[in-house]
């Protein structure tokens, strides 16, 4: 974020050099550039940066998920202060499921362990373990236990009561359970 904020300050000023250059010009060739020229300059470089980052943020993360973890769901949205977002809604957070290492169930192999990864802009990943039962289907919280102790995929597929439904045109559906097949 220090390296956004520093690449930011660089835009404004980049820009605003951009119209001192024009305004020395505009002295040499005998006319007077208005005095607001510099600062509109600025303000559109710190805009422009900023803007640009807002929207390439999705691309960048995407490119950098590793083999097997896959995007299932991206929510974009338009907000009022950011009125650009009208034209085209900016992706604001994903969620990416870990499907390349999702974990059978011993007895069951039609139930998945699986890591679910939730993005958001200026926010650090949190990671969500999901149950997906392929049969149902369903999906659930993994719940870890006490410190160190965890139920296996079994006995939690035992206890758990609080089953979702999954459609079959889910992507997390798709991702886990038809790869797998």
């Amino acid at each position: 974020m220090l390296y956004e904020f520093i690449a930011t300050i660089a835009a404004g000023f980049g820009l605003a050099g951009v119209a001192l250059i024009i305004t020395h010009l505009s002295k040499l060739a005998g006319k007077r550039a208005p005095k607001w020229l510099i600062p509109l300059f600025g303000a559109a470089g710190i805009f422009g940066f900023q803007i640009n980052q807002e929207y390439s943020w999705y691309d960048q993360e995407v490119a950098q998920l590793p083999k097997g973890v896959t995007v299932v769901k991206k929510v974009e949205e338009s907000t009022w202060f950011r009125p650009w977002t009208y034209v085209k809604p900016q992706t604001l957070r994903f969620i990416a499921a870990d499907s390349g290492n999702a974990r059978p169930n011993a007895d069951n192999k039609d139930v998945y362990l699986v890591n679910l990864y939730l993005f958001e802009r200026r926010r650090s990943i949190q990671q969500v373990p999901q149950v997906i039962d392929c049969a149902a289907p369903a999906r659930a919280d993994y719940v870890l236990q006490e410190k160190g102790s965890q139920l296996t995929i079994d006995e939690h597929v035992k206890q758990t009561t609080k089953w979702r439904p999954l459609e079959i045109n889910d992507p997390l559906f798709i991702n886990v359970c038809t790869n797998k097949a």
